[in-house]
């Protein structure tokens, strides 16, 4: 999955959180697969999961045996929509679409 345009601008770990989580779909991941996935200390993923948390970008869900975090849809593109293009995105933007 690709993660929509208006959340790259969020901190580079954040980003990273979010692709990592985007990739996974709905399987999401543990805190120990983020932090081996992503290669970064345990405060920096904890800082970036809390501020995606409170931003509604992010849940956390438990099953049985283990807890992940799992991207929430409005973080990412919706694939059926396709990219529209740098034209389609220009009329849309200048209000002509």
């Amino acid at each position: 999955m690709k993660l929509r345009r208006d959340h790259r601008d969020r901190d580079e770990t954040e980003v990273a959180v979010l692709e990592a989580l985007a990739d996974r779909g709905t399987e999401g991941m543990t805190l120990f697969e983020l932090r081996s996935v992503l290669g970064v200390d345990i405060d920096e993923l904890e800082t970036a999961l809390s501020g995606l948390r409170d931003s509604g970008l992010v849940t956390v869900e438990q099953d049985d045996s283990r807890v992940v975090f799992v991207v929430e849809a409005g973080a990412v593109e919706d694939e059926t929509d396709g990219d529209p293009g740098f034209f389609a995105w220009l009329r849309e933007t200048l209000g002509r679409g």
